[in-house]
C-alpha cells in the first residue's frame, strides 16, 4: 500500500492546503485516495473528504491506543491506491513530553514515510540545519522528502534547492510559490469549514491543479510506495462488529451552522441500529419524523440571525424536547439549545430548552483535550467495561451564563474547562448537552450508549402510539358537503 504522512515544522505552514491539493491532484489522475487526519479535528477532514471523494478518518493516539489506530488505518485504507495522513501542528509536537501522541509517533505506528512541508518565507541557507535537525532528533523517523511552501519566486527556489542538495540527502518533492488564491480562509479554530464555502469544490480544483504543476507527483508516489507491507491486527471496531438492523431514526443537524461529526461516530450510530436523517436548522420549518436528535458542533454564532429567524423549527424542537425527545448536543449544539446567544453585543433567541444564555468571547474559554468523570446522574446506560473516565476534547469561545442553581450535570471535569471549570454536560428532560466532543472508540462507544438510551426512553413508542391514534381519528372523520 502506498502511504505517507504530510507534516510540518510548525503550525500554519500550509500543510493542509498542500494535503488537500495532493489529494485532489492524485484523484484527478484516477487514483483512489484515502485521507486520514491525526488528532482531534473536524474542519480539515471536511476539506480532505471533499478533495478525495472518500470520507476522511481521524487517528488520535490520545483517545485511542496503538492497536486501534493500526486496525482503523488498515481497514479504511484497504482498497485505496494511496493513503495520505495529514498531521497536526509540527512533526514532533504533542501533548506528552515523550512524544507518544505526536505526529512522529503515528508515523512509527504505521511505518509512514514523512513528507515535510516547510514554510520557506525569508529562508535560504538556514533551511539546511532545520532539515538536518528534524532528521537527527529521531533517527527512527524517515523524512523522505520536503515540499517547500510560500516561495518568493524562481530565484528563491533555486537557492533553496542548491542549499538542500549540498547539505542534506533529502529530496525536494515540490516547491509551491506564494499565491494568495490558494489560501483557505482561517479563523478562530483553524480553517473555515468547507460546508460554509459555496465555492469549496472549485477552490479545491484550483489548489489541486496548482499542486499538480509544482509538486512531482510521480516521485511522491514512489516515496509512498517505499514502505513495508502492512501486517496489522484487525480487531472489530464498535462500528463494524455485529451491526444491528436499523430500527430507529435519528435526526442529525447538517448545514452551514452545524457539521462537526466524526465519520467513525456516524458509522457507529449506523451499526447500533440508527438511520441518520439530515435536517437543516437554517432552512427547514419542520423536524423530520425521527426518534431522537443529534446536534453536533459548528459555528452557530456566525448564523445566529438566521437561526433566530427560523422560529418555526426552534419551536418544534422545543416542543419535541418537552414531549421527551432524546437529544445529544455537543458545543455548537448546546449553544443552539440555550435560551439566547450573544455575539458582539447582539443577542439572538435560540431554542430555549436549556435554561442558560451563551456569550461569545474573543479568546478561547476551553480548548484542547479534556478528562471527565461521568457523574452518577449520567443518563445513558453503562457499557459492560464500565469506564467512568472520559477522554475527549473541547474547542469553544463561548461561556454559558445565568444557569439555575438546580442545574444537573453529567460530568465532573478533571482536565479542561467544560461549562464552569468543574462541570460539563447539562441534563434536562431527555437532553444531554455539553461543550465536550466525544469520540466513539473501543474504549468509549458513546454512539451505542446513546442509541440504547433512545430505546429505553420510550419516546418512539409513545410517538408511534400517537401517530396510530391520529391516523385512526382521521379515518373516523366524516367529510362535510
Amino acid at each position: 500500500m502506498r502511504r505517507f504522512l504530510i507534516s510540518a515544522a510548525h503550525k500554519s505552514s500550509g500543510k493542509t492546503t498542500v494535503a488537500v491539493g495532493l489529494a485532489a491532484a492524485m484523484r484527478a489522475r484516477g487514483l483512489s485516495v484515502q485521507t486520514l487526519k491525526k488528532g482531534p479535528d473536524y474542519i480539515d477532514p471536511m476539506w480532505l473528504t471533499l478533495a478525495s471523494g472518500r470520507r476522511c478518518r481521524n487517528l488520535d493516539p490520545y483517545l485511542t491506543d496503538a492497536a486501534e489506530i493500526r486496525a482503523s488505518f488498515a481497514r479504511h485504507a484497504a482498497g485505496a491506491d494511496v493513503a495520505l495522513v495529514e498531521g497536526n501542528k509540527g512533526l514532533y509536537d504533542g501533548l506528552a513530553l515523550d512524544g507518544s501522541n505526536s505526529n512522529a509517533a503515528v508515523a512509527k505506528m504505521l511505518d509512514l514515510p514523512v513528507v515535510l512541508v516547510i514554510d520557506a518565507r525569508g529562508m535560504t541557507r538556514g533551511i539546511a540545519p532545520l532539515i538536518l535537525g528534524y532528521q537527527a532528533f529521531d533517527r527512527d523517523i524517515r523524512i523522505a522528502g520536503v515540499i517547500l511552501n510560500q516561495l518568493g519566486g524562481s530565484r528563491h527556489e533555486a537557492k533553496l534547492r542548491a542549499v538542500i542538495e549540498h547539505y542534506t540527502d533529502v529530496p525536494v518533492l515540490g516547491t509551491v510559490h506564494h499565491d494568495p488564491r490558494l489560501a483557505i480562509v482561517e479563523r478562530q479554530l483553524g480553517l473555515m469549514p468547507c460546508n460554509e464555502a459555496g465555492d469549496a469544490a472549485a477552490h479545491i480544483a484550483q489548489i489541486g491543479a496548482t499542486i499538480a504543476r509544482q509538486v512531482d507527483i510521480d516521485r511522491l508516489l514512489a516515496v509512498a510506495a517505499d514502505a513495508s507491507s502492512l501486517a496489522f491486527p484487525s480487531p472489530q471496531s464498535a462500528a463494524t462488529s455485529a451491526a444491528i438492523a436499523p430500527d430507529l431514526r435519528i435526526g442529525i443537524a447538517q448545514d452551514r451552522a452545524f457539521g462537526f461529526y466524526y465519520a467513525d461516530d456516524l458509522d457507529a450510530l449506523n451499526a447500533a441500529g440508527a438511520t441518520l436523517v439530515p435536517f437543516d436548522t437554517l432552512a427547514d420549518a419542520q423536524l423530520p419524523d425521527v426518534d431522537a436528535l443529534i446536534i453536533g458542533g459548528g459555528f452557530p454564532e456566525f448564523f445566529a440571525r438566521e437561526l433566530e429567524a427560523n422560529g418555526a423549527l426552534r419551536e418544534r424542537i422545543g416542543a419535541a424536547i418537552d414531549a421527551g425527545l432524546p437529544v445529544y448536543a455537543e458545543c455548537g449544539g448546546l449553544m443552539y439549545l440555550a435560551r439566547s446567544l450573544t455575539r458582539e453585543g447582539h443577542g439572538y433567541r435560540m431554542v430555549g430548552a436549556i435554561d442558560g444564555d451563551v456569550v461569545m468571547h474573543e479568546r478561547p474559554v476551553g480548548r484542547g483535550y479534556v478528562v471527565l468523570d461521568e457523574t452518577p446522574a449520567f443518563p445513558w446506560p453503562t457499557e459492560a467495561q464500565g469506564h467512568s473516565e472520559v477522554r475527549a476534547h473541547e474547542f469553544h469561545y463561548a461561556s454559558l451564563e445565568n444557569l439555575a442553581a438546580e442545574t444537573r450535570f453529567a460530568y465532573r471535569v478533571r482536565r479542561g474547562h467544560g461549562i464552569d471549570g468543574e462541570r460539563d454536560g447539562i441534563m434536562t428532560k431527555n437532553v444531554l448537552a455539553s461543550f465536550t466532543h466525544r469520540r466513539s472508540t473501543e474504549r468509549d462507544n458513546w454512539a451505542a450508549r446513546f442509541v440504547a438510551f433512545i430505546r429505553a426512553s420510550g419516546y418512539r413508542q409513545r410517538r408511534a402510539r400517537n401517530a396510530a391514534w391520529t391516523g385512526a381519528a382521521a379515518e373516523r372523520e366524516v367529510p362535510v358537503g
